[in-house]
């Protein structure tokens, strides 16, 4: 019997994040909307240093499909967090390569992105993404914010806690928005916080809080200083006036014994001070 060797189907392999485009040329809109989405980063990378897994980003292709890739369609969210994977960095996420879709995901609205972000683009998080929570922002009027969570297959919106926090139970913490300066820029920013409402710090804002604890300490060790210089002198102050006390007592014609009877020293002690 002659032996006959199958020759294995041929299979087409999907393309990993090395052969997908990373970079579609196309500039954020404004320098606001790239320092809104630094500090949403920024801030939620210090957050996962703390976790031994997850990876955030944004301005990221995100390939959920291969009729995306077949389309071209490679647009990613403004920012994006994915829990329960790996660390470490990446030229776009692929979500047939990292086995989940992002936990979280946030648009930065303008005025030609707006519609896409609130109709199209919530529909591709929704149904062919999955993703548990959506939230979007409008960096130039932040009365335009809102969140959702999947409920059921459907975006739910969410409501505004007693924090006027959006909460996303995924990561346990909550989107509120701050008034205050970040790269020189003083506005209305959308920021990660914990839940009791304390904001997520930038690198910045932690350099600035370990300069003021390094000052606090520099100021409780210089009271320290003064305070111990005090006692010191205080001590050298009342043993001069001892001192003088007991030559005082023994000019008068006290013996040893007497002054220190008096004094309650001892008698070496009177005879040294006396001396």
């Amino acid at each position: 019997m002659s032996e006959t060797t199958l020759a294995a189907p041929y299979v087409t392999l999907p393309p990993t994040q090395a052969e997908l485009p990373c970079d579609d040329g196309i500039p954020m809109e404004t320098q606001r909307h790239k320092f809104q989405m630094d500090l949403l980063i920024e801030t939620l990378e210090f957050w996962l240093a703390q976790r031994e897994d997850g990876f955030v980003s944004g301005n990221m292709f995100v390939y959920y499909s291969m009729a995306q890739v077949r389309n071209k369609d490679f647009k990613g969210p403004d920012f994006f967090v994915v829990l329960g994977v790996p660390k470490g960095e990446r030229r776009s996420w692929v979500v047939w390569e990292e086995g989940k879709a992002p936990d979280v995901v946030i648009e930065l609205l303008s005025e030609s992105t707006a519609a896409a972000d609130k109709n199209e683009k919530k529909l591709i998080y929704q149904n062919q993404m999955r993703v548990p929570e959506y939230f979007w922002f409008d960096p130039f009027n932040p009365d335009d914010w809102a969140g959702f969570s999947i409920q059921q297959g459907v975006y739910q919106p969410l409501v505004l806690n007693e924090r006027n926090q959006l909460v996303s139970q995924s990561l346990g913490l909550g989107l509120q928005r701050w008034q205050g300066k970040y790269r020189g820029v003083d506005t209305v920013w959308l920021r990660w916080a914990t839940i009791e409402g304390e904001v997520l710090p930038t690198g910045a804002e932690i350099a600035q809080q370990e300069h003021q604890r390094a000052e606090q300490e520099r100021q409780r060790a210089e009271q320290e200083r003064q305070r111990a210089e005090q006692e010191r002198q205080r001590a050298e102050q009342a043993q001069l006036q001892l001192q003088q006390t007991v030559r005082n007592l023994l000019q008068t014609g006290m013996t040893l014994e007497q002054v220190a009877k008096l004094t309650g020293l001892d008698v070496s002690q009177v005879e040294e001070l006396g001396g």
